[in-house]
């Protein structure tokens, strides 16, 4: 897919380069050909996460340029297709806008394999031999890669470990997130943050899981397979409304008691 720039931001609507200007309703129209399960709410939901943005009529009414019909149906298509969470999706669309290598490629017998930009580049996904064609071959990296990434120590991570902050997986390696929560970890570290403060973070995170995980469960042991996907869907956009809600939250006592 060629590069995928955002909408034209929220200033005052203007025709696009073809003039076609479509509000919300005709998006939606356009889309459930494809993606008969999307809702106007999911498309306020993926603006809210900073991956469409549409234009604004003086009065406050979206209006949606071809390219952010394209782009939306990009996002819709990578989450149904690849099963990438949205923070993924969304650094992947901002290498492409960046011209930066990223893409999102089927291997030779409906495998998949991803090329994301990482801190230093692209990071090339492992391929999973095991994998049919609508399984994701996460990223992953090994310990010293992690270490490096973090700039951490050995000792360090032992310690990251025995407070269950982080985890290798079965095969001895590291997933995109736990890198991510790895450097989280280092940047805490530096306002004097140790890992047996953060037990009481990993212990709500658990908990957020848990609330979300039984809201889709009946949902996962559904036979139909598209009820399983949307699912998955559901679970990602429920765990991104779950840590908004959580920043608010945090925001909102300490200008309560750092008034």
């Amino acid at each position: 897919m060629p590069r995928t720039p955002g909408g034209a931001g929220s200033g005052t609507a203007a025709p696009s380069a073809d003039g076609v200007l479509l509000s919300i309703g005709a998006v939606l129209s356009r889309l459930r050909d494809e993606f008969p399960e999307v809702t106007v709410s999911k498309i306020r939901f993926l603006e809210a996460e900073g991956l469409v943005e549409p234009q604004r009529t003086p009065s406050g009414y979206r209006k949606f340029g071809p390219r952010d019909v394209e782009r939306l149906a990009y996002v819709l298509r990578v989450q149904r297709d690849h099963y990438l969470p949205l923070r993924v999706i969304r650094e992947h669309l901002d290498a492409l806008d960046r011209g930066e290598p990223g893409t999102l490629a089927p291997l030779e017998g409906g495998r998949k394999k991803v090329a994301l930009p990482g801190p230093a580049g692209p990071q090339d996904a492992v391929e999973d031999p095991e994998a049919g064609g609508d399984v994701l071959a996460e990223l992953r990296v090994g310990r010293e890669e992690l270490l490096a990434a973090t700039g951490a120590d050995d000792a360090e991570l032992e310690q990251w470990e025995s407070y269950g902050l982080v985890a290798a997986g079965r095969d001895g390696g590291y997933d995109a997130e736990t890198v991510n929560i790895a450097r989280l970890i280092v940047e805490l570290g530096r306002f004097g943050l140790e890992p047996r403060h953060l037990r009481a973070v990993k212990a709500a995170a658990d908990r957020e899981a848990g609330l979300v995980e039984q809201v889709v469960a009946p949902l996962r042991r559904h036979r139909n397979p598209q009820t399983r996907t949307h699912a998955e869907t559901t679970a990602r956009e429920l765990a991104s409304l779950s840590v908004r809600l959580h920043a608010a939250m945090v925001q909102s006592a300490l200008r309560v008691r750092l008034p």
